[in-house]
């Protein structure tokens, strides 16, 4: 059984010649529906992007800078836009490579250790802007008949990569008042942005590829097939 494509995507040709610009322009559809909510998804808002925690360690010994920061808002990753697609219908492995013009991250976090030869252990509240952000995504999908005859697709596996071309962040609300570690902390995190940034990333990647492939499985569960792909 198949069904009419559903409004918010844009169903493909499994013609090789047009379905990777096809399935490109479908999954701009879908982002800008989701970005109002999809009822028939269950899918209401998706932002703000939120990961539990990120720990970074700058420096060895007793007196190395740690880093924990916890209940990561993101805002702005819904402004995503898909700008190539390549695709194996085959063995069902894609690799979308994605833009997002700004995000915009908020969180808690705690320190300590030595940082630019100031104590810097204390508590408070972080921001970042991020522009400029490249991803790219790679996954391996596996199709399941389910239950009502229909087959949907589930991730096999999830990879991700990304970059970012600027970078603005700092902290707010040091716990103990102390201007000195605030204006310390923020002298050094904006003088080392991709610095830290790259040492964020290890975690920060595994984090984000859990919570793509969490929400592409949700997605999924909700589309056949036969919606993405003409399969006749």
């Amino acid at each position: 059984m198949q069904s009419s494509p559903a409004y918010y995507l844009q169903q493909c040709p499994r013609d090789e010649a047009q379905i990777n610009d096809c399935l490109r322009e479908s999954g701009n559809k879908l982002v800008h529906y989701l970005q109002k909510g999809v009822p028939e998804l269950d899918i209401y808002e998706i932002e703000p992007v939120m990961i539990d925690e990120i720990g970074i360690v700058l420096g060895s010994g007793p007196d190395g800078y740690r880093a924990l920061f916890r209940n990561i808002q993101a805002y702005g990753v819904s402004n995503i836009t898909v700008t190539n697609v390549r695709s194996d219908l085959d063995s069902l492995q894609f690799q979308l490579t994605c833009e997002i013009p700004r995000i915009r991250v908020k969180a808690q976090y705690r320190s300590t250790g030595v940082l630019i030869l100031v104590k810097a252990s204390g508590a408070g509240d972080y921001w970042g802007e991020y522009e400029g952000v490249k991803a790219k995504i790679y996954f391996k999908a596996v199709a399941n008949e389910a239950a009502d005859g229909r087959t949907y697709l589930t991730t096999d596996s999830v990879k991700m990569d990304f970059n970012v071309k600027e970078i603005q962040m700092g902290v707010d609300n040091i716990a103990n008042g102390n201007s000195v570690i605030q204006a310390a902390l923020n002298l050094f995190i904006n003088s080392n942005s991709q610095e830290l940034l790259k040492e964020m990333k290890p975690a920060l990647r595994t984090k984000l590829t859990l919570v793509i492939r969490n929400f592409m499985d949700r997605i999924f569960a909700k589309i056949p097939l036969d919606e993405w792909i003409n399969l006749n």
